[in-house]
């Protein structure tokens, strides 16, 4: 048992090439959930993706215990918010009759463990077209995760009583045309809970698109910790910190 506890430990907080490993597969494994979703709202239910959701859900259960079963606080993790995610998720994937409707919340996950501070500082390390690019990155999957959000609640939501919504493509289409506060009115949510959800799509949808659009046209800065005051963006070519003036040696990666 103790064995079984070790391996877990390495792969979930490891710093071994096989943690680095599970943990980009743990990401590739919920960017391909994602995409069945997607994919199997064009298509009738049918046995088999009946049998791939229960598939799924198993995984799913496995990797929850393993996370709490390594956990210094099992009550914290068994209440975290993601755990909640993943209970919602697992109960949609083990319960056939109902489709995958909770199944989407798993990107709520994924966008967690893009911000947890030791993935981040992996793909920086892995990757120096991350680690240049972070911050447009950062901010364009957190308006991806809320097109896909509210285009799945939408899709959840309407699929069965509104005709214009028949897959997720009507739902992107609208979740896209109500974020941009295009309208162009052909398909609309009605009722309440149809005007309330467009409300949200407009409101934050517009907020973390002009968050992107601030990433996307500010001047270039490169990320390097002061040693001395923290500073962590400086501009590409500076030597001295803006804040406490100490000399910097910020690494030229060539380009």
């Amino acid at each position: 048992m103790n064995r079984v506890t070790s391996l877990l430990e390495e792969l979930y907080v490891g710093e071994t090439h096989r943690s680095r490993t599970f943990n980009y597969g743990i990401l590739f494994f919920d960017i391909a959930t994602i995409l069945f979703i997607v994919v199997t709202s064009f298509v009738p239910r049918s046995a088999a993706i009946e049998s791939i959701d229960i598939i799924i859900g198993l995984v799913l259960l496995a990797e929850l215990i393993a996370r709490i079963w390594i956990s210094k606080s099992k009550l914290k993790e068994l209440t975290h918010p993601a755990s909640i995610v993943d209970y919602i998720a697992i109960a949609s994937f083990l319960a056939p009759v109902a489709g995958e409707a909770g199944g989407f919340m798993r990107i709520l996950r994924t966008l967690r463990l893009l911000h947890t501070y030791k993935f981040l500082a992996r793909l920086r390390t892995d990757f120096p077209y991350f680690r240049r690019n972070e911050d447009i990155i950062l901010a364009m999957s957190h308006l991806f995760v809320f097109i896909f959000i509210m285009t799945s609640l939408v899709y959840e939501t309407q699929h069965w009583t509104n005709p214009n919504i028949k897959n997720y493509v009507d739902a992107l289409y609208f979740t896209v045309t109500a974020l941009t506060t295009t309208g162009f009115g052909d398909i609309t949510l009605p009722g309440s809970t149809g005007r309330l959800i467009s409300v949200v799509i407009m409101l934050f949808g517009v907020t973390l698109f002009l968050r992107l659009a601030q990433v996307l046209f500010r001047p270039h800065k490169v990320r390097f910790p002061c040693p001395v005051c923290g500073l962590q963006r400086h501009d590409p070519d500076a030597v001295h910190c803006k804040a406490c003036g100490t000399v910097l040696n910020i690494p030229d990666e060539g380009d």
